[in-house]
């Protein structure tokens, strides 16, 4: 037995259900071209795809390509783009699903012919993503291509031989362009603000610098829907690896586990043909940004709060933190004062959304790292945190949660930097893309809270001037984080529920 089989049977002393693909996968061609196929975009994105495959047909499998990595890839191409899916209920009930809608996988660092033989196939109607803000090389205040990153650099030099991933985008639509072909549509997944325009905006900006007439042309004819998405899909263990294997009775190497949940909200912007999703459960809307504003600050602003102050306080995942009473009390003060910036969202009621963003960090089923979350703040502290603050703040809101949140990162990139001899940890990578700037902010600097946010706020381009211009707000910052310097976490949370 192997995962190139169709059907399983878990052992009777497992509980889950297994579900293998109600299709013949190499039936369907391939409609889609993903870039960046880790085990978010295997537990989102795929997954929908797999489930339109199933109950609708039609030829939209993927070809997925890693920018960087090649075990991801050889892994995939030795299991036939087969791979599991265990989705992990807080009640015990588990369910594992095959999924077969990746049908090869290339490593871009090997080769990008067939890459771009499919790119340029009339049949080819989708490049989505998943890669990370900083792959892109965009600058978010000016949406221009930044000059220094090291693959917009190569990629404008040498346009016809891309090694990033808007050289490779805008490749990709040269030769349709050249072929007579209209644009396939750039489908953004990435947790970022207006990601869609973010994409366009980089892209245009490249190709205006390579080639005007291409530039003129996807202006005009290029679509680049704004995304939202949401599962919580922890990094894979070899626990997980173990328990697949128990119910298969055969290894997976790609094996990743999820929560129930999950959210697509797309924007009705496409240049030609894609799959229902809509019909497996995204929701295809007019204008997402409402959506994004509610996921971005309530369940990610409240997801950096909870790694910075988890890390920190030895809870390695997040029902960890959430079994914290102080944590968790935290938390919920979040859920409320994020809420309190978003404006209403038809059918949305935003005390229900916290008390289901409650279970699903509380779910004891999914081991989601607290060190993982707590990766690129420099990249993810400014939508999640810095805006509802500024909006807070000329809305005169309490500012209190989000002042915690943004010592809670001055805490630990202090101490990732310098370690901490009192409470016996040891330096750790930040794993910023900024890490040098911190580190060389912060190297040597006395455990004193003021100085700590005198130095991390002279970071460029990073805290906003309302908020760098804010008494009230430097305040608060300071008084957070010299109680958390102090270890007086309790004394903060008593104040959050008073």
């Amino acid at each position: 037995m192997n995962l190139l089989d169709r059907h399983y049977t878990a052992p009777d002393n497992v509980p889950a259900h297994v579900a293998s693909p109600s299709y013949q996968p190499e039936e369907h061609g391939i409609g889609i071209v993903h870039f960046g196929p880790g085990a978010f975009h295997r537990a989102h994105q795929a997954y929908y795809t797999d489930k339109v495959l199933s109950e609708f047909g039609g030829d939209w499998r993927i070809l997925a390509v890693s920018l960087r990595s090649t075990k991801t890839v050889d892994d995939l191409n030795a299991q036939d783009g087969r791979y599991s899916l265990l989705i992990k209920s807080n009640d015990g009930q588990n369910h594992l699903n095959v999924i077969g809608s990746i049908a090869g996988s290339e490593a871009a660092v090997r080769s990008t012919e067939n890459l771009f033989e499919t790119l340029a196939s009339p049949n080819t109607h989708v490049l989505s993503l998943t890669v990370t803000e900083k792959a892109y090389g965009i600058d978010r205040l000016s949406g221009k291509v930044d000059l220094n990153h090291s693959d917009i650099a190569h990629d404008l030099v040498n346009p016809d031989k891309p090694i990033g991933v808007i050289g490779m985008i805008v490749k990709g639509l040269s030769l349709r362009m050249k072929s007579g072909l209209s644009p396939f549509t750039v489908l953004c997944c990435d947790n970022l603000p207006n990601n869609g325009d973010l994409v366009r905006s980089g892209v245009l900006d490249f190709a205006n610098q390579t080639d005007e007439k291409l530039a003129e042309w996807i202006s005009s004819l290029g679509c680049f829907p704004n995304t939202m998405v949401d599962r919580i899909t922890p990094a894979a263990t070899q626990d997980l690896y173990d328990n697949v294997a128990d119910i298969l009775g055969v290894a997976d190497n790609l094996a990743i586990e999820t929560e129930p949940f999950t959210q697509w909200v797309i924007e009705d912007k496409f240049c030609g043909p894609r799959p229902c999703w809509e019909k497996v459960g995204a929701l295809i809307v007019d204008d997402v940004a409402p959506y994004e504003h509610m996921k971005l600050r309530m369940l990610n602003g409240a997801h950096s709060l909870i790694a910075y102050l988890g890390h920190l306080h030895d809870c390695k995942y997040v029902r960890d933190a959430m079994a914290n009473a102080d944590i968790s009390q935290l938390v919920k003060r979040h859920f409320g004062a994020a809420a309190n910036t978003l404006s209403p969202l038809e059918g949305v009621d935003f005390s229900q959304y916290a008390d289901e963003l409650t279970q699903r960090f509380e779910n004891r089923n999914i081991a989601h790292e607290t060190y993982q979350i707590a990766m690129d703040g420099t990249q993810k502290l400014p939508q999640r945190i810095f805006a509802p603050a500024v909006d807070a703040l000329n809305e005169n809101q309490a500012l209190d949660s989000f002042a915690l949140a943004t010592a809670a990162w001055m805490q630990y990139c202090y101490i990732g930097i310098n370690g901490h001899s009192v409470k016996n940890i040891a330096a750790y990578p930040l794993r910023d893309p900024r890490e040098t700037e911190i580190a060389d902010a912060l190297n040597g600097v006395a455990q004193n809270a003021e100085e700590i946010q005198k130095r991390l706020n002279g970071l460029s381009d990073f805290v906003p001037v309302e908020l760098l211009n804010s008494d009230e707000w430097q305040r608060l910052v300071a008084l957070n984080l010299r109680h958390l310097l102090a270890d007086e976490l309790a004394l903060i949370a008593e104040h959050a529920r008073s």
